[in-house]
């Protein structure tokens, strides 16, 4: 038995990494995917969120399964621009303005420039401002200098940076020695390259599934609608896949694939949980079940959205979620484990 190579699913989450792509503004990242699939002469549809879904076929094509992985990150839009000639923000997605200062940053117009800067509090230097550790980060006092000369609201205008133009943030990406990933958006392109190596294994090796399988790639989850709708009528069993919440009181670790059995959305299936412990203690896959408290995923928003489904959630497990995230190879190749197995065992009926 063979599994997906875990350095080529790492290079590819450094690639997937690297493309900007906050909510909202997701076509370059999606491009990246759909030409991923094309070569592997998967079909393609993107539905008119913008979201990309793939199907593999299967023996079963009257039940199906649906697994889905969101490429889109959080990110910021710019909100104001300051008669300084630098510029207010609005975050995309839940996040602290703390986890995001003195980080580079790319601003991107809406006719397609893209400039630099560096996301800081007003009150940085401390040789001017005494409350320069004190002062809150909100809204308010943090702000981005551009790498450009300017020296007023009309300067910046002149560039072509407007209210409403997306600002995204520089992933630093870095492959350790010891096996960790240490980037921002591993949540959740982490899982997207999970995905994308299962199926190119599924695909170059002719494996036929058991059931008509679709992969949504999700390009809204940040903001709460992702995958709730596009859901063909014949999926039984609806899989996310995304990361695991790292932290006090929590068993997810970087080392394992993580089982979700509850979130702030309520318990996932029970049954479907049972399925997946009980396949990776038969194939030896290291797991942590855990308890999620102030988290949702696509599978629970496609549950509020009224589907009849069989919903769960796994995924590998990424320290200091929504800031500077790390997580380690090992949690990598236990989640492609796990997959690998699931789209290849008997489904829920």
């Amino acid at each position: 038995m063979t599994y997906p190579d875990t350095k080529e699913t790492l290079q590819l989450l450094k690639e997937l990494v690297s493309i900007p792509s906050p909510s909202g503004n997701t076509n370059e990242v999606i491009t990246f995917v759909e030409n991923f699939f094309k070569e592997l002469n998967v079909g393609t549809r993107r539905n008119r969120k913008g979201a990309l879904i793939a199907t593999l076929p299967g023996k079963d094509e009257k039940n199906h399964r649906m697994l889905t992985a969101h490429v889109d990150t959080l990110g910021a839009i710019v909100k104001e621009i300051k008669s300084s000639g630098r510029l207010k923000l609005d975050l995309i997605g839940g996040f602290k303005y703390n986890s995001i200062e003195g980080e580079y940053c790319e601003i991107e117009t809406s006719a397609g420039k893209k400039f630099t800067g560096t996301i800081l509090m007003h009150q940085t230097s401390v040789h001017v401002y005494k409350d320069a550790g004190k002062a809150e980060r909100n809204q308010d006092n943090m702000e981005i200098r551009l790498d450009e000369k300017v020296h007023n609201a009309e300067d910046v205008r002149a560039l072509g940076i407007e209210v409403g133009d997306f600002i995204s943030f520089d992933p630093r990406v870095q492959l350790t020695p010891s096996g960790f990933i240490k980037s921002r958006h591993l949540d959740d392109k982490a899982s997207v390259a999970i995905l994308l190596q299962l199926i190119k294994q599924v695909k170059t090796e002719n494996i036929e599934l058991p059931y008509t399988t679709h992969f949504l790639i999700s390009n809204n989850e940040e903001i709460g609608y992702g995958g709730n709708s596009n859901i063909p009528p014949e999926t039984v069993e609806y899989l996310a896949v995304d990361m695991g919440a790292m932290g006090d009181g929590q068993s997810t670790d970087e080392y394992t694939v993580s089982i979700c059995v509850k979130d702030a959305s309520g318990p996932y299936h029970y049954e479907l949980r049972k399925r997946l412990v009980q396949l990776a203690k038969e194939n030896d896959i290291g797991y942590k079940l855990d308890v999620y408290p102030f988290y949702g995923s696509d599978a629970s928003a496609a549950i509020r959205a009224g589907h009849d489904i069989v919903h769960g959630l796994v995924g590998p497990g990424i320290d200091s979620s929504h800031a500077f995230e790390r997580t380690h190879q090992d949690s990598i190749e236990n989640t492609a484990k796990l997959l690998y197995h699931y789209v290849q065992s008997e489904m829920l009926l």
